[in-house]
């Protein structure tokens, strides 16, 4: 194990005569031929998966295209969720968020504790009963179809948002670690990914998901074992965090402003991992192809357990990141280009001198990312066929018209998101707080809406359409306004301190540079003035965003509702959560209801005339 003192050797002394930041950088891309041989095997395996499944065991039909036949595997489907859902975005944001702003945001975790109880026992019961493909036709069923539509709409959005940003990360990680240009290598991993997605569907997307989270928990693990033993120790880490307020507890600050808090980690982060797993159609697709209400509840657990664990890491290897670069920090010194480059940078200190290891790193973050994409535009695929297609036909596709439609959807999607992901490297934001900014405009309404339609009887079509819309419009309005305040420079955080005295290498200097500028506001360098501070709506913290929109789409609903009230009486129990069933005057059917489902198999919209079962037909 090297002492301390030698860890800041390994660090600073690279060279005795102070070489430039270029050389330095420079020097830490080599990239071997075992390193791309490790990258290479990653993609061929997950294009394997997609050939495996759509020409040796070949897969036929939407219901095994879109949810694998409804009869997979509790541990891949659980390994899917959690690799679809930490992508890029987590293994190289979370590092950073815990360099720059301290360990404060991993309390979040305990906000997707209380999401597994909510979720299973409301959420998760009502779409696996109903035996849908796409969680928007619930809205039809409950509402009508211009909420199933309105809905669609905004995971639509979300995706088209969300997958450039999960695209685009990676690339960033193989620049640094390469010096290859992001343009080049991201269309090109993308074209693996899009391969096997629109050749094997679910199931090739599924088992790609599990080989590559077992890539992607093992790169992180092999960092923070081989980082800590490198600087000195777990001590010496828990130390320079410590001593840099790195290390901390989130503040029992009621102010909703304050970035970080008890409250906005834990509320906030309740409602935002709420929306991402029990009404996106990226989990519930994944839930449904579950043969049972059982099996998708242990699958939740296993997926709680999977992503703390790799929160947790992730976390972890930015404490480390500031423990190997606290007497130098490359931010300043411009060794890494942007924030999201610092665990890359690591990794080539740590892992450089051993040929086929920085190659695994890579690896597991294109798997990550690949995870995230190819879940993405497999539900997509399902929501373009079920709610954009399907409704406004007549007669239903041929399975060989429907195959030919759902992979060119997978096809068109991906090419659109890889052309976007050149559009988030112009924003210049830290990634992991822009997706979730980004995605509360439309999480926060769909969450609202779909809410109003478990737990809330009484509201109608005509109470979740404007309140959707509402909640949409107000969110849109603050969360842009409030990132482009910050890709301006007029709105920013306060920040952990950093120095650069101990840097062993020259590096451009930096004059009046604004640092720690308090009240969120910043000098105009032409007259010496600071812009007016914005508006307090605007600086409220980015982890209040869903619940916002949650809330003004609730609250919306409910009042147009009461205005137009209507009859609830013929409302189909099965669309409620379980515990507001027996409050419904029909609730004496319910037995019935589940029996007649269950006995046919299928799915069926069940219509009731004074307390009777009068039909039941297909939807």
């Amino acid at each position: 194990m090297a002492s301390e003192d030698n860890a800041d050797d390994l660090l600073t002394n690279w060279a005795p005569e102070m070489p430039t930041v270029q050389e330095i950088n420079k020097s830490m891309q080599n990239f071997a031929i075992p390193d791309y041989t490790v990258f290479v095997l990653m993609l061929l395996v997950s294009a394997f998966v997609g050939i495996y499944f759509g020409f040796i065991k070949k897969i036929s039909g939407e219901d095994e295209y879109l949810v694998g036949g409804r009869n997979m595997k509790t541990f891949p489907i659980s390994s899917s969720l959690i690799a679809s859902f930490i992508s890029g975005i987590s293994l190289l944001g979370i590092p950073t968020e815990v360099y720059v702003y301290g360990t404060t945001y991993l309390f979040i975790s305990f906000g997707l504790i209380i999401t597994g109880f909510i979720m299973s026992k409301i959420f998760l019961p009502v779409f696996h009963d109903l035996r849908i493909t796409s969680t928007y036709e619930y809205l039809e069923r409950r509402f009508d179809k211009k909420i199933r539509l309105l809905g669609s709409f905004l995971f639509s959005i979300s995706m088209i948002v969300y997958l450039p940003i999960v695209i685009y990360v990676p690339a960033l990680a193989f620049n640094q670690v390469t010096g290859i240009n992001v343009h080049i290598i991201t269309p090109f991993v993308c074209i693996v990914c899009i391969f096997y997605t629109c050749m094997g569907g679910l199931r090739a997307v599924v088992w790609a998901d599990f080989i590559q989270a077992l890539v992607m928990f093992g790169s992180m693990l092999l960092i923070a074992i081989k980082g800590t033993l490198d600087i000195g120790g777990l001590s010496v880490v828990l130390r320079r965090n410590r001593d840099s307020e790195r290390l901390e507890f989130p503040a029992f600050d009621w102010s909703p402003m304050t970035r970080h808090t008890v409250w906005s980690l834990v509320i906030g982060g309740f409602v935002h991992w709420l929306q991402c797993l029990a009404i996106s159609q990226n989990t519930i697709q994944l839930y449904l192809a579950l043969p049972t209400l059982h099996l998708a509840r242990r699958a939740l657990w296993y997926f709680i357990i999977g992503v703390s664990l790799i929160m947790g890491t992730c976390g972890y290897a930015g404490m480390l990141i500031y423990a190997w670069y606290y007497k130098c920090d490359p931010l300043t010194t411009k060794l890494a280009g942007t924030k999201d480059q610092l665990l890359p940078l690591l990794v080539m200190n740590v892992l450089g001198d051993y040929p086929g290891l920085p190659g695994l790193f890579v690896a597991g973050v294109f798997s990550a990312a690949l995870s995230s994409l190819s879940t993405g535009l497999n539900s997509m695929a399902a929501v373009v066929l079920e709610d954009f297609i399907k409704p406004f036909r007549k007669t239903g596709f041929t399975p060989r018209v429907a195959d030919i439609f759902m992979k060119l959807t997978v096809i068109i999607v991906g090419a659109i998101c890889v052309a976007l992901a050149f559009v988030v490297e112009k924003t210049g934001l830290h990634v992991l707080q822009l997706s979730v900014s980004l995605n509360s405009i439309t999480n926060g309404p769909s969450l609202g809406i779909f809410t109003m339609g478990v737990l809330l009887p009484w509201v109608n079509a005509k109470g979740a359409l404007i309140g959707g819309l509402a909640g949409c419009g107000f969110m849109g309005w603050i969360s842009l306004t409030a990132q482009t305040a910050i890709a301006s420079g007029k709105m920013k955080f306060d920040e952990k301190p950093v120095t650069t005295e101990g840097c062993m290498y020259s590096f451009p200097q930096v004059e009046n540079l604004l640092l720690f500028i308090p009240s969120e506001t910043i000098l105009n360098e032409e007259d010496g003035n600071s812009f007016p501070e914005l508006w307090a709506l605007y600086r409220i913290s980015y982890l209040w965003y869903t619940v916002i929109g949650t809330l003004v789409t609730l609250s919306i609903g409910l009042i147009v509702s009461i205005i137009s009230s209507e009859d609830i009486d013929k409302l189909d129990p099965m669309l409620l959560a379980p515990f507001i069933r027996k409050f419904l005057r029909s609730n004496k059917n319910l037995q019935q209801i589940q029996i007649a489902r269950t006995d046919l198999k299928v799915d069926k919209q069940v219509e009731i005339e004074d307390d009777k079962i009068v039909a039941m037909s297909s939807t």
